[in-house]
C-alpha cells in the first residue's frame, strides 16, 4: 500500500492495488460514525478503525460511517475489509481523479461524486471527490478533506420524527448526494453575481483585467461542468440499479435530484454561453471606442488640413507676396483661418460625425 500523488504510480500494478491518487489535504485522517433509528441516535468520533467492527454487528441500528483523509491507505483497506469492499472500489476512492459513476456490486452500491467549494480567500474554487458506499445497514463516506456540505443531514437526524431516522441507509445517501448537489446552485449563485457585474461593466469600462476575469470565470466553468455532466448519469444508475439496496420510495426522490441536476448543467451552459458572448462584446466595447477616438482625431486633422495650407502658404517668404505688407494682412488671415475652422465644425456636427 502507497501513497502518491500521481497517476503514473499505479501503472504497472496489478488492479485493485491500493495506491493513493491525488493531494493530502489533512493532517490527520479522522472517522466518525452515525449509528441511529427511529428511537436512538449514537454520535462518535473513532479514535481507530477497528471500534466500526462495534456498530457492523448491531443490525437493529443503520450507521454512517465517514472518513475524511484518503492518504491513509492502510486504514481505508482495513475498513475495506470489515465491510467486504472489493478491491476495485477501494482503489476508485483512492483515486482522487474519478469521474463521477454508480457502480453495482450485488452486496453494496458504489457512487462517486465532486463536492464544489469557493475559497473566498483566494477567489476559486476547489473541487474534493466524495465516495459513498451503500451497504444493506451502512452508509460509508470517504472525502479528501475535513469540512463538508453535510451538516444539515446531520442536523436532520437530531429530529427523531426525520424521515432520515425513519428510513433506510438508501435514503441517507440520496440526502448526502442532494446536499452535494444543493451546495452547486450557491456556487452557481455566486458566479450568476459576479457574470451579471462583469456584464454591467464590460460594456462601459472594458479594460484588459475585465478580459483576464472572463477567461478566469471560462475555466471555472470548465470545471464546474466536467464536475456536473456526469452527474446526469450517476443518479440514472441509481434509479435504474437492479437492487433490492435502493427502495423504491427512495427512487421518487432521486427523480427530483435528476431534476436538480439537470437544472444546475443548464445553468453551467447558459453560463458559458454567456462568458462566450462577453469576449466579443469585449472585442467590440473596444473596437467601438478606438473608432470613437479615431473618429474625434479625423476631424481635428480634418479641421487642421486647410489652415495648415493657409499657414504652410504664407510661410513661404517669397520677396513678391503682396500680403506681407498689408498692415491689416496678418489678422485678416487669422480670422479666416478661425472663421474656417468654426465653419467645418459646425458643418461636421450637423453631419453628426461629431
Amino acid at each position: 500500500m502507497v501513497t502518491s500523488g500521481r497517476r503514473g504510480s499505479q501503472i504497472g500494478l496489478a488492479p485493485g492495488s491500493l495506491v493513493h491518487v491525488g493531494e493530502k489535504k489533512v493532517e490527520k485522517v479522522v472517522i466518525r460514525v452515525l449509528a441511529y433509528n427511529s428511537e436512538k441516535l449514537v454520535e462518535r468520533k473513532l479514535e481507530k478503525v477497528e471500534e466500526c467492527l462495534e456498530f457492523k454487528d448491531k443490525s437493529d441500528l443503520n450507521f454512517w460511517i465517514n472518513v475524511d483523509g484518503l492518504d491513509r491507505v492502510d486504514i481505508i483497506g482495513k475498513l475495506g475489509s470489515y465491510f467486504n469492499i472489493h478491491p476495485l472500489t477501494l482503489e476508485d476512492v483512492l483515486n482522487t481523479r474519478q469521474r463521477p459513476k454508480t457502480e453495482d456490486y450485488d452486496s453494496y452500491i458504489y457512487s462517486v461524486l465532486k463536492m464544489i467549494f469557493f475559497d473566498k480567500e483566494n477567489k476559486e474554487i476547489t473541487v474534493d471527490q466524495v465516495s459513498i458506499i451503500i451497504g444493506p445497514n451502512y452508509v460509508l463516506s470517504f472525502q479528501e478533506r475535513e469540512g463538508d456540505v453535510f451538516d444539515m443531514v446531520r442536523e436532520r437526524f437530531k429530529n427523531p420524527a426525520s424521515r432520515l431516522r425513519k428510513s433506510g441507509v438508501d435514503y441517507l445517501a440520496y440526502g448526502l448526494i442532494d446536499a452535494v448537489i444543493d451546495n452547486y446552485f450557491l456556487i452557481l449563485e455566486h458566479f450568476g453575481d459576479k457574470i451579471e457585474y462583469l456584464e454591467e461593466g464590460l460594456v462601459l469600462h472594458p479594460r484588459p483585467e475585465t478580459l483576464k476575469t472572463i477567461q478566469k470565470y471560462k475555466r471555472d466553468m470548465i470545471t464546474l461542468r466536467k464536475s456536473i455532466w456526469p452527474l446526469r448519469e450517476l443518479i440514472n444508475g441509481l434509479q435504474r440499479v437492479e437492487s433490492d439496496l435502493i427502495k423504491e420510495t427512495t427512487r421518487v426522490y432521486l427523480r427530483d435530484v435528476y431534476d436538480h441536476t439537470i437544472q444546475v448543467i443548464d445553468t453551467v451552459e447558459d453560463f458559458r454561453d454567456i462568458l462566450s458572448s462577453m469576449v466579443d462584446i469585449y472585442l467590440s466595447s473596444i473596437s467601438f471606442r478606438m473608432n470613437e477616438v479615431m473618429e474625434v482625431l479625423t476631424v481635428i486633422a480634418t479641421i487642421f488640413i486647410p489652415l495648415t495650407f493657409i499657414s504652410g502658404v504664407y510661410g513661404m517668404n517669397f520677396k513678391y507676396m503682396p500680403e506681407l505688407n498689408w498692415r491689416w494682412g496678418y489678422p485678416t488671415v487669422m480670422f479666416a483661418m478661425i472663421l474656417l475652422a468654426v465653419s467645418m465644425f459646425i458643418y461636421f456636427k450637423k453631419r453628426k460625425w461629431v
